[in-house]
C-alpha cells in the first residue's frame, strides 16, 4: 500500500470520528432540552392544578381608641387573591395586614365654641375623607358633595366608605346637624318640562338616600329655576311637590332650600319665595332655610350694617320663621349691594366686610348651626384655615367681654370706675374694634396672596387636596339649567 493511500484512510477516518462527536453532542443536548421542558411542562401542571378564578375579597373590622390613647387605630384588611390570565393561573395567595387609620390626635385640635363654623370640604377619594379634610382646617362644621355635582348618576356608595364616615364621625366627634351636603348643580325642581323635571328629582331623590346611607340629617339645595318657560308660582308648586314626593320616599333627611342671588330666572332671590314653597309642603319637620351671606346682598339685602342685618332677619322671621333657619353659608361678596351676581369673596376682603361676619359669628340666632366658608381657597389649607381661625377669635372675644360685663353687673357693690373702664376694654386684644376687625382682615389677606403665590406649609390633605370643584369666576353659578340635558 502507497504512502498516499495510507494518509487519505487515515483523513477519512478522522472525519467520521469528528461526525460521531457532533451526533453525540447534539444528541445530548436535545435530550437535556426535552428533559428541561418536561420539567417546565410538570411545574406548569402543579401551578394549573393549584389555582382558582380570580377573585378578591376585602374585610375590614375597626377598633375604637380605649381611653384616648395617641395611638391610631387601625383596620385589619385579610386579602384573598387570586389572579389568572390568558396561559397559565397562580395560586390563590391570602395575606392580612394592619393599615392605620387617621387618629384625631394627630390632627390639630379644634376650638371650643357655640358659633359651629367650618368650610364646604373635598370628598375626593371617598366622602369619609371629607371629615379628615375638616379636622385639618379646624372646622367644626362642614359641607360635601356626596357625588359628582355635574353628572346626573354616579356610582352607589362602597360600603366600607359608609362604615368609615360612620367611625371617623364619632372618633372626631362631629354630629350630623352640624354636616351639610350640598345639592348637584344640574338639579332643577322647577323646570316646567315634565321629563327634565323627572330627571331632576331621581338625582335629588338619589342624594337624599346617599343622606340616609350616611346617617346625615341636613341636606342643602338651590330651589329651582322657571327658565323662562312659566310663572314663579308655578315653578314654586313644582318645586313643593318634588319636595313632598321625596319627603315619603325617605325617612328623615330635612331638605334646606337655599337663598339665591336674584340672576335670570333663579327662584330663591325673595324670602317671599322660600316662604311659598315652605307653606305648600306637607311635613314642615322635613324643610328648612340656609342663607348664603354673599347671595342675600347681591339680591339686595344690606347685610352689611347692623341695621340692614336685624332687618333682613326681622323679615325673615315674620315671613318664614327663625325655627326654619338650619344652615348658613358665610361668604364675603366681590360684587356690591343689589348686583344679582353670585361672585364669593374671602371675608373681610369683599364689599359684606368683616363687621358684618363678627355679628354673624356672635349672634344667637345663629348659634349651633353649621356656619359654611364658600370662599376661595386657591386648592391650599392655609385660606379656610385661617379664616376659621379668625372667625373663631372674633366669637371667642366678643363672648368673653360680654360675659365679663354680666358678671359686672351681677355684683352687689359695683363701683362706677370700673364700669367706665371696662366700657373702654378692646374687644379684640388691643387698639380698638375697628382696628382689630382690620388687623384680621389683613391677615386673611395676607394667606389669600401666600396661596396665591403656591407658598410652601399647606398642610397634606386625604387624598390630594381641598379641591372643590367650583365654577369660574366669569361664569354665573346660579345658572338658569336651560342646558340641564
Amino acid at each position: 500500500m502507497s504512502s498516499a493511500s495510507i494518509v487519505s484512510g487515515a483523513a477519512t477516518i478522522v472525519r467520521r470520528s469528528a461526525r460521531n462527536v457532533v451526533r453525540v453532542a447534539s444528541t445530548s443536548a436535545k435530550v437535556e432540552v426535552n428533559h428541561h421542558e418536561e420539567n417546565s411542562k410538570s411545574d406548569i401542571h402543579k401551578n394549573e392544578s393549584g389555582r382558582a378564578k380570580k377573585k378578591l375579597k376585602v374585610s375590614a373590622e375597626s377598633t375604637t381608641l380605649a381611653n384616648n390613647t395617641s395611638q391610631p387605630e387601625h383596620i385589619a384588611y385579610t386579602t384573598t387573591v387570586e389572579e389568572t390570565s390568558t396561559t397559565k393561573t397562580r395560586k390563590k395567595t391570602a395575606r392580612t395586614k394592619e393599615i392605620p387609620l387617621p387618629s384625631p390626635c394627630a390632627y390639630p385640635p379644634r376650638p371650643t365654641n357655640e358659633w359651629k363654623i367650618g368650610a364646604h370640604i373635598s370628598a375626593a377619594g371617598g366622602v369619609e375623607n371629607a371629615i379628615l379634610n375638616a379636622s385639618t382646617v379646624r372646622a367644626n362644621a362642614f359641607a360635601l358633595f356626596l357625588k359628582s355635582q355635574r353628572k346626573w348618576t354616579s356610582p352607589p356608595l362602597k360600603d366600607t366608605s359608609i362604615a368609615l364616615f360612620k367611625d371617623r364621625m364619632k372618633e372626631f366627634g362631629y354630629e350630623s346637624r352640624h354636616v351639610i351636603p350640598h345639592g348637584s348643580y344640574l338639579i332643577n325642581l322647577g323646570n316646567p318640562d315634565s321629563d327634565k323635571r323627572a330627571k331632576s328629582y331621581e338625582c335629588f331623590l338619589d342624594d337624599l338616600k346617599r343622606c340616609e346611607q350616611l346617617g346625615l340629617t341636613l341636606y342643602n339645595f338651590h330651589p329651582g329655576s322657571t327658565v323662562g318657560q312659566c310663572t314663579t308660582q308655578e315653578s314654586i308648586k313644582h318645586i313643593a311637590t318634588c319636595l313632598n314626593e321625596a319627603h315619603r320616599a325617605t325617612h328623615s333627611v330635612i331638605t334646606v332650600l337655599e337663598n339665591m342671588a336674584g340672576a335670570g330666572n333663579i327662584i330663591g332671590s325673595k324670602l317671599s319665595e322660600l316662604r311659598d314653597i315652605i307653606d305648600l309642603v306637607e311635613d314642615k319637620t322635613r324643610v328648612g332655610v340656609c342663607i348664603d351671606t354673599c347671595h342675600v346682598f347681591a339680591a339686595g339685602y344690606a347685610i352689611r350694617s347692623e341695621a340692614g342685618w336685624e332687618a333682613m332677619l326681622q323679615e325673615f322671621d315674620e315671613m318664614i320663621g327663625l325655627k326654619y333657619l338650619l344652615a348658613m353659608h358665610i361668604n364675603d361678596s366681590k360684587t356690591p349691594l343689589g348686583s344679582k351676581k353670585d361672585r364669593h369673596e374671602n371675608i373681610g376682603l369683599g364689599n359684606i366686610g368683616i363687621q358684618a361676619f363678627k355679628r354673624i359669628v356672635t349672634d344667637q340666632r345663629t348659634r349651633d348651626i353649621p356656619l359654611i366658608l364658600e370662599t376661595p381657597g386657591f386648592e391650599k389649607v392655609d385660606v379656610w384655615t385661617k379664616e376659621i381661625e379668625v372667625l373663631n377669635r372674633i366669637s371667642a372675644a366678643e363672648l368673653q367681654v360680654r360675659h365679663r360685663d354680666k358678671d359686672q353687673r351681677q355684683q352687689k357693690q359695683e363701683d362706677e370706675d370700673e364700669l367706665n373702664e371696662l366700657d373702654d376694654v378692646p374687644l379684640l386684644g388691643g387698639g380698638s374694634e375697628e382696628e382689630e376687625l382690620r388687623r384680621y382682615a389683613d391677615e386673611i389677606k395676607r394667606a389669600v396672596e401666600q396661596s396665591q403665590k403656591g407658598a410652601k406649609g399647606s398642610g397634606k390633605l386625604a387624598s390630594g387636596g381641598m379641591k372643590r370643584k367650583r365654577k369660574d369666576d366669569d361664569e354665573e353659578e346660579e345658572c338658569d339649567h336651560s342646558d340641564e340635558e
